[in-house]
C-alpha cells in the first residue's frame, strides 16, 4: 500500500502491476489529489490520507483494472448516508468525474 501524491511513469505501473496484479483498489482525496493503492480495504487507504491531514468528505474509493484501462468507482468506504450517497458507487457526477479525472492523471502512461 503507498501514498502516491505525482503521475506514475510506466516503470512505476508495471512495477505496482507485478506487485498487486491487474486491477488496483485505489482511495482518493478528491481536493486534495493524491491517492492509496494497494490497499486489501479501502479502508486502509483512507487512514492514511486521514494521517496526511485529508477530510474524510473528500475520501473517495475505488479502483482501476490496469490490463482493460477501465476505472470503477465503486467502494464499501462510498456509502455515506450524510453525503447522499447510499450505494457503494460514487452517485454525485461531481465527485465521480473528480475520482476518474484524478485517477486518469496518475496512470496516464497507460493511454499514451
Amino acid at each position: 500500500m503507498e501514498l502516491i501524491t505525482k503521475p506514475l511513469s510506466r516503470i512505476q505501473i508495471a512495477k505496482f502491476r507485478k506487485k498487486y496484479g491487474d486491477y488496483l483498489k485505489l482511495t482518493v482525496d478528491i481536493e486534495k489529489e493524491n491517492l492509496v493503492l494497494g490497499e486489501e480495504l479501502h479502508a486502509d487507504g483512507e487512514k492514511i490520507l486521514l494521517e496526511n491531514d485529508s477530510q474524510q468528505t473528500n475520501i473517495w474509493g475505488g479502483g482501476i483494472n490496469l490490463k482493460d484501462k477501465i476505472i470503477d468507482t465503486t467502494a464499501v468506504l462510498n456509502l455515506r448516508p450524510n453525503l447522499n450517497n447510499d450505494s457503494m458507487e460514487i452517485l454525485d457526477s461531481e465527485r465521480r468525474v473528480k475520482f476518474i479525472r484524478i485517477v486518469k492523471k496518475y496512470f496516464a502512461e497507460l493511454w499514451n
